[in-house]
């Protein structure tokens, strides 16, 4: 483990893919059974990828050999495509093939997907609605998240938030906003606002693959200003599994 000197990030480094989605599984399914013996709910929300794909799939093979209860647990997430549920580009569809299928015991009414079927704003609507119906408040009454896992893109991005966002992105009050101009496409998302990034309780980032070596170094610097740089900066910690050396 690597502690970063200059801004408060755990770094945790690993030597590949499978090691670092091992370490991410068994961290949450820790945190999922310590919420369970302490009466509480834990909302996660979670993220698309590649490596997402890996941490999922170790997570429910994971839980089903550890007997994990999921009653207490309601799933959000971070970012979605605006995208129909079956699209091979949604993140939900992602997290049902390799993650809910396999765990059976989980209820539909403990999934919280955004849905990408309808128009942006729509959606940020329902999804906003749906957070303040289940999330706990946090210190300014606004619902926050337990858990938020976040990738992060080539260029730093994290959630659909992207290096070319203007003013009204940072400054969204709300927990979710439409993104209707990704550098990426598809253009047209739905995701948590930076204000719901820097409020959660727990932001933890997997990063994999050798070609985000430059974005992380500059989201690490004091003064990085990629996406992922700003959310490490307005956090008092945030947590990155990284499956190589800077």
């Amino acid at each position: 483990m690597n502690t970063n000197q200059t801004l408060p990030v755990e770094r945790l480094t690993f030597a590949s893919p499978e090691a670092l989605a091992h370490a991410a599984a068994t961290a949450w399914l820790d945190a999922i059974e310590a919420a369970h013996r302490a009466g509480t709910r834990h909302c996660v929300a979670l993220s698309g990828g590649r490596i997402t794909q890996k941490f999922l799939a170790t997570a429910a093979d994971l839980a089903q050999q550890r007997g994990t209860v999921f009653t207490h647990v309601h799933f959000f997430w971070a970012d979605e495509r605006c995208v129909p549920p079956t699209d091979a580009e949604s993140n939900y569809h992602l997290a049902n093939e390799f993650f809910f299928q396999k765990m059976p015991g989980i209820s539909p009414t403990q999934i919280h997907r955004l849905i990408g079927e309808q128009t942006a704003q729509v959606a940020v609507e329902m999804a906003e609605e749906e957070l303040r119906r289940i999330g706990a408040p946090g210190k300014d009454g606004q619902p926050v998240l337990d858990l938020i896992f976040l990738g992060m893109g080539e260029d730093g991005h994290v959630a659909s938030l992207f290096p070319n966002a203007g003013r009204e992105v940072w400054d969204c009050p709300a927990n979710f906003l439409a993104v209707e101009n990704s550098p990426k496409p598809p253009p047209r998302r739905i995701t948590l606002s930076f204000h719901a990034l820097v409020g959660a309780r727990q932001v933890w980032t997997l990063v994999s693959g050798k070609g985000k070596d430059a974005a992380l170094r500059e989201s690490l610097l004091p003064g990085g200003r990629t996406p992922l740089g700003r959310v490490l900066q307005a956090r008092s910690a945030t947590r990155i599994f990284v499956d190589f050396d800077l």
